[in-house]
């Protein structure tokens, strides 16, 4: 009879770099309402602060009007030479501006421009206008692709982030946002780090200020408005890793240009990644009923990575899981079992295992032995053996 097998493993979080903890342990305080640290690559979330309550997210959520403009042009049904109509409506929009000029013809290149490093409304309108027919139908067209991205805290009205009480966005999905952005569209990513753009004559300068006072930074969008208070969605890279930031509800410019500053250090300098297993590594060992060969190796076809803080110290716990004992013959990549890694704070993650050679079963003479062998073993002897 099968039964559940753990192997209790510890795996000691002491490097070179010092003694870590798991990141939800971080002792990281922000003035601001609204708050999130996430890796990049993994998209692990390093620290959150009310990041999956809905809020006003302001001109932060152009970025969704982008990513849809991106999308598009990746599958071709856009170009960048494209010509877009100006309305009365775009010309008329208040709030920051590209400046455009009614019933005039702009590339979406330079809309895109607009967009991002001046923050106009008034090319969000022209975008949202000539892709979807009115701002109304874009509108419906972000909150339909935020589900399919994964983005459920979402709801849109318009596409400049202009002040609606149904116009709400979260920090947890301006970050998946903006890792989707950086990891599809690395082409049209670099238009972000632009320091300024002069459309009609007119020299604006971008408004991330960690673009020029954090090493490494990149991106991406900054938001105000009454309601929302000062935010930015901010990414940099340092030796290899990416980070990003996002934050909301600071009180002042100032404010949010130290904040994010300060939450951009710490998202580097006090967090580190730390490599548990490679792929290919023997984790533990499954024992194996009627094969040639007792048990059979356990291996990871993924690195186990964790991105750990550097605050205090603590072991992290990782268990083998499978039914055992199993059954001969096994194949080679046979997926037997997963190792939990379970982190302070309650959460856990899981890896598949896989058999790292195959088993065969025994012959004849082997399965009469071990015939001979149950029938020996006490009832209460074979029970300690399948113990957990």
């Amino acid at each position: 009879m099968k039964r559940l097998f753990i192997l209790f493993l510890v795996v000691f979080a002491s490097f070179s770099l010092g003694v870590f903890a798991n990141a939800n342990d971080a002792p990281i305080t922000t003035p601001a309402g609204f708050a999130l640290i996430m890796d990049q690559k993994t998209g692990e979330i390093l620290y959150e602060k009310n990041a999956s309550t809905p809020t006003a997210p302001a001109s932060m959520s152009k970025l969704m009007t982008v990513a849809i403009v991106f999308e598009r042009l990746k599958v071709g049904s856009l170009q960048l030479s494209d010509q877009f109509h100006v309305s009365e409506k775009a010309w008329r929009m208040g709030g920051s501006k590209m400046w455009v000029r009614v019933d005039t013809e702009i590339s979406l290149e330079n809309l895109l421009r607009g967009v991002i490093v001046q923050s106009g409304n008034d090319a969000c309108i022209v975008l949202a206008e000539n892709i979807a027919g009115s701002e109304d139908a874009f509108a419906d067209l972000m909150t339909k692709k935020a589900r399919e991205w994964g983005m459920n805290d979402s709801t849109f009205t318009n596409a400049t982030g202009w002040p609606d009480p149904d116009h709400k966005m979260s920090m947890r999905d301006l970050a998946l946002l903006t890792r989707k952005i950086i990891r599809d569209y690395p082409e049209y990513y670099e238009i972000f780090s632009e320091r300024e753009f002069v459309w009609e004559k007119i020299r604006q300068s971008n408004r991330n200020p960690l673009l020029d006072s954090f090493n490494g930074a990149d991106g991406l969008k900054t938001g105000h408005t009454e309601e929302s208070g000062y935010g930015l969605v901010g990414s940099a890279i340092k030796n290899g890793e990416r980070r990003i930031v996002v934050v909301n509800g600071l009180d002042s410019e100032k404010e949010r240009t130290i904040e994010s500053q300060r939450l951009m250090r710490i998202a580097f300098d006090d967090f580190a990644q730390k490599t548990l297993f490679k792929s290919g590594d023997i984790v533990g060992d499954a024992l194996v009923f009627k094969g040639q060969d007792k048990s059979v190796p356990l291996i990871t076809h993924e690195s186990v990575e964790l991105i750990l803080h550097r605050s205090a110290s603590s072991d992290i716990g990782a268990s083998v899981i499978y039914e055992g004992p199993i059954s001969a013959p096994i194949s080679e990549n046979q997926q037997i079992g997963y190792l939990r890694v379970d982190l302070s704070g309650g959460d856990s993650r899981e890896y598949p295992l896989f058999a790292g050679r195959a088993v065969r079963e025994m012959g004849v003479l082997g399965k009469i032995g071990l015939a001979a062998r149950t029938l020996l073993i006490k009832p209460e002897h074979k029970e300690e053996l399948t113990a957990q």
